[in-house]
């Protein structure tokens, strides 16, 4: 969309909002339609295809131009012309979610959505995501309480392949769906509510919120994923019944955008599409908000560190007229540092962190307020409970004020701004208007909705719904501690599980497809398009500081990032997690206000300064609006020069950084994380720990330790600046000015004395995690460091069918074929000095010790036989073809000028992997990954419930080493003695 499109006038869009229509399609839009104009482009149009509304995006405030059509069997298809980038994003959505299943039948439309990608009746398995894939494409699907939505990005020429594989899922799905592929994917679905759910802390918070909240039947009251009991009963029958009743055209809406012809997108859609027949009518569900006549008490007991608590109150639905002034009063009560939930218990340090979100769904809406406590206040969950309350009470007597709203409204402005920088994010805005609004503009009178709030609108809404309401509230307490609950259990929900169903046995109503072309052709592709690097500006400020820019315009949005050579890399023996720390306080009070002042000014020009810490570097990041772009300047630089190091501050972040530390010991990635760096670089290497340390370590470091490490290296190691703008170049050296008067010198960064543990033979590094329901699975060798044009690079390619893709030898083994887990990748992680080579999955933990063997397998054909011809030509063929989505947003050029920087490359090295990637043959990629791969000498980290996976992980014959929650040994010798050598962390 041209930026030209995007009017960010703000007072004009108030003036103009009571004008505006609120219809889905408006009188004017049925005028146009009536015109000889609109008569002539009807004519021109494919049979069977209407033309139903168009927007050309003149005189609203934010606009994404369309046209809206519809097909004789109800598919509703919308189409956005955007040629700034040769590509398209492709969204099918369908108007069914977990709110359409019977009761006893939940998770049926995730379940869809998972078989949905199995193939077709011409389409094999798997083969969905090799094509796009292979087309330098990228795709997915989700599943919500209220629609299933498919998508891809392509490149342009790509797009009738998409809509050829859209087309034969939607018409043609069913006869190629068998048992064995139900099966499979009913475990990959039981493995990814493993990851998701089961075995994450809090995890089963939201299911059992919403079971608690919603009377039994309610299509809210289980969750998306659903229950396994249902799961498990589910038959091949059922699922097929429920494809039929939701997934037709006229249940659908294909949303197409970017770099289109729209007359030849017709076509293709008429083609592939107008053959499907139509499935049974669908009506929209009534609105269902949930009531409650008094307070429900429910504790549920987790494996977790830190108690929780959930407080949640009904409000009103998606669209609802009250929904925009809920919205605003969430953020006036816990929303940011200037908040008053936050000011109450988090700036306090009676919290770990508290916050409140108004969310809504088609059917109904909930104000939820989250407290996750901090222990060392010494305080209870009554306690918590208690300060939400009086935080009620607090609201109802001070009232909103216009600054509130203010605030309030640019943060929403700027949200809706940078969320329309990418064709995928303007097509999935399209979608879900069309879907729940049934108009694609339905953005506009959003947005009108939003400006037009008043501060009367807050306070009535808060009253009616919030204030002295009943409310659920949930207490997560630690396992085998209920007493610690805000209240004694007083509800107990229950769900009620028909005995049989009325289509129980019912022949399958089919709806065959009567085609006039041959569905089993898949189309050829066009020429691949010509992608151009974007223009990189190089230069430097006047202190000598390196500036990389690049040109955005398509909105106008600003992103100036700032970057100081400090990372963790640099942190002193002992204190780990100390750059962290120190960016974690800079994000607090400054010299010259206090924290809520800060992001009180912020707010007010819906920006954002964050201030991250990584290995190597810390970088001050600024997204901002253009036209706010000289205020926000100041506030970043006062953030990265004036941080007030306050000793309450740091008292307070201090120590909620260490219950959050305690929090992920609770979980077997955190443990993963840290085992792995303990076994690849040595325990006390300062890249060995998580990046905020360890519990012992932050509780070594002193607000001196932070001041001198900020001393030491702000602002004087400031070593690059990368901005992407929407404003010209000299305007922009001009905003800059107080970046480029800074004082700057180059680091001395002193080697690490420390030499990396060797890897001699195999050996399995056990993590207990008691009660965990999956194994967390990491196996790695020492690697390549990262050299963009040389062998890494080569390595990077050679890994790519091997565990670098979706389709990849590991991931289907894995998770296609053998339902172990929801996902498992291999993958190079190169640094300036050093490098590593992994693989990552979370597994079934009674498949732990196949999965292992499954893996080590992969690893040992790879190295002694290599890549396949078929699957280097694939390679070959999705890695070139990725160059068209490579640079469509602000973010993805940025990320581009931060590598170039980070590792002083060519401003064409792109260019130039590309030239590799045409002239290195498959002989030369293999030698490299071969070269690379050492199957027999590899550490493994296990993490999961040792007492249930030992006995077979012990079967597999490797050495065993079991390691404390800290990554060191707790026997000095590996157990039990074979053929192969440990390495010592």
């Amino acid at each position: 969309m041209h930026r030209t499109k995007i009017a960010l006038i703000f007072a004009s869009a108030i003036l103009a909002a009571c004008s505006k229509s609120s219809d889905p399609v408006s009188k004017e839009d049925s005028a146009k339609l009536e015109t000889p104009k609109a008569a002539e482009q009807q004519a021109a149009l494919p049979a069977g295809v209407t033309l139903v509304e168009t927007f050309d995006g003149n005189g609203a405030d934010i606009a994404i131009p369309y046209e809206k059509y519809k097909l004789d069997n109800g598919l509703t298809v919308v189409l956005h012309e955007d040629h700034s980038d040769p590509l398209v994003h492709v969204d099918v959505t369908y108007h069914v979610g977990s709110n359409r299943e019977d009761p006893g039948r939940s998770g049926f439309a995730h379940f869809f959505e998972h078989m949905m990608f199995q193939g077709s009746v011409n389409v094999g398995d798997e083969e969905h995501f090799r094509i796009i894939t292979e087309a330098g494409g990228t795709m997915n699907g989700t599943t919500n309480s209220d629609r299933t939505n498919y998508y891809q990005t392509v490149p342009a020429n790509q797009l009738e392949t998409v809509l050829w594989l859209e087309s034969d899922r939607m018409g043609v799905f069913l006869d190629a769906v068998t048992q064995e592929k139900f099966e499979v994917q009913r475990e990959t679905v039981k493995n990814e509510r493993g990851q998701r759910v089961d075995n994450r802390p809090y995890g089963r918070a939201l299911e059992t919120m919403f079971a608690s909240t919603y009377p039994d039947g309610h299509p809210y009251s289980w969750p998306v994923i659903g229950w396994l009991e249902d799961l498990n009963k589910a038959d091949l029958s059922d699922l097929k019944r429920f494809f039929l009743r939701w997934y037709g055209p006229n249940n659908a809406v294909i949303t197409i955008g970017g770099d289109i012809d729209k007359a030849q997108t017709l076509a293709w859609v008429s083609k592939y599409f107008a053959p499907i027949p139509a499935g049974p009518e669908v009506q929209d569900l009534p609105k269902q908000p949930a009531k409650l006549d008094a307070d429900r008490y429910v504790t549920l007991e987790d494996n977790i560190h830190l108690p929780a608590l959930a407080m949640m109150m009904p409000t009103v639905h998606y669209s609802h007229p009250d929904e925009p002034a809920l919205d605003a009063a969430a953020a006036i009560l816990g929303q940011g540092q200037d908040s008053m939930l936050y000011q109450r218990l988090v700036q306090t340090g009676r919290a770990v962190s508290a916050s409140v979100s108004h969310s809504c769904k088609e059917l109904a809406c909930e104000m939820w307020f989250i407290v996750i406590q901090n222990p060392a206040s010494g305080e209870t969950l009554a306690e918590m409970e208690q300060a939400v309350r009086d935080t009620l009470t607090e609201f109802a007597s001070r009232g909103v004020t216009e600054d509130d709203l203010v605030k309030f409204k640019a943060g929403y402005e700027s949200g809706r701004v940078f969320g329309l920088q990418s064709v995928s994010g303007k097509v999935s805005t399209l979608a879900a208007f069309e879907t729940f609004t049934g108009s694609p503009k339905g953005i506009d009178k959003e947005i009108n909705a939003y400006l037009a709030i008043k501060t009367n609108d807050v306070t009535r809404v808060f009253d009616q719904y919030i204030a002295k309401q009943p409310s659920v509230l949930l207490s997560i307490v630690p396992n085998g501690k209920p007493e610690l609950a805000a209240a004694k259990q007083n509800y107990e929900w229950t769900r009620t599980i028909p005995e049989t169903y009325a289509d129980k046995g019912q022949e399958l109503a089919l709806r065959p497809v009567k085609d006039t072309f041959d569905r089993s052709v898949q189309p050829t592709p066009g020429v691949n398009p010509q992608v151009e690097l974007p223009a990189i500006q190089d230069g430097k400020l006047e202190n000598g500081v390196r500036l990389l820019a690049v040109q955005n315009d398509e909105t106008p949005t600003i992103t100036v990032r700032a970057v100081f050579d400090i990372g963790q890399r640099d942190e002193p023996h002992g204190k780990a997690g100390l750059t962290s720390l120190m960016t974690s306080l800079m994000t607090e009070a400054t010299t010259e206000r206090s924290a809520a002042e800060f992001t009180e000014a912020l707010k007010r020009l819906g920006a954002s300064v964050s201030v991250s810490s990584g290995k190597y570097e810390t970088t001050v990041t600024l997204n901002v609006l253009e036209k706010h772009l000289d205020t926000a300047v100041p506030l970043m630089m006062e953030r990265m020069l004036k941080p007030a190091f306050s000793e309450a501050d740091f008292d307070r972040i201090k120590q909620q950084t260490i219950e959050s530390l305690q929090q992920a010991r609770k979980t077997p990635q955190g443990l993963a994380t840290r085992a792995v760096g303990a076994v690849m670089r040595g325990a006390e290497h300062p890249l060995s720990y998580p990046g905020n340390g360890l519990p012992s370590t932050v509780e070594n470091i002193t607000l001196e330790d932070v001041k001198q490490h900020y001393k030491a290296h702000f602002p004087r190691h400031l070593s690059g600046v990368t901005v992407s703008t929407s404003l010209p170049h000299s305007r922009i050296l001009e905003s800059l000015e107080q970046l480029a008067k800074l004082e700057v010198s180059e680091p001395t960064r002193a080697a690490i004395a420390l030499e990396k543990p060797s890897i001699d033979g195999r050996t399995v590094y056990l993590v207990n995690k008691e009660g965990a329901a999956q194994s967390s699975l990491r196996v790695g060798q020492h690697g390549l460091p990262y050299d963009a044009l040389g062998d890494y690079y080569l390595a990077y390619l050679g890994n790519f069918p091997l565990g670098g893709n979706f389709n990849s030898r590991i991931n289907l083994n894995l998770r296609e074929d053998k339902g172990y887990t929801y996902g498992a990748r291999s993958y190079l992680i190169g640094e300036p000095q050093d490098g590593m080579y992994m693989l990552s999955s979370e597994v079934k933990k009674d498949a732990t010790a196949d999965a292992l063997n499954e893996v080590l397998t992969e690893f040992e054909n790879f190295d002694s036989k290599g890549m396949t011809e078929t699957e280097f030509n694939y390679l070959r063929s999705a890695i070139g073809q990725q160059e068209a989505r490579k640079y469509e947003t602000p973010s993805s050029k940025l990320s581009l000028l931060n590598n170039i920087l980070r590792y002083d490359l060519p401003l064409d090295y792109r260019t130039q992997q590309n030239a590799l990637l045409k002239e290195t043959d498959r002989d030369a990629l293999n030698k490299v990954i071969t070269g690379l791969l050492d199957p027999q000498n590899m550490a493994i980290v296990v993490v999961g419930d040792a007492a249930n996976i030992r006995e077979s992980l012990e079967g597999l014959e490797i050495p065993i080493v079991e390691l404390d929650e800290d990554g060191h040994p707790k026997t000095e010798t590996p157990t039990p003695a074979t053929t192969a050598a440990s390495a010592t962390p």
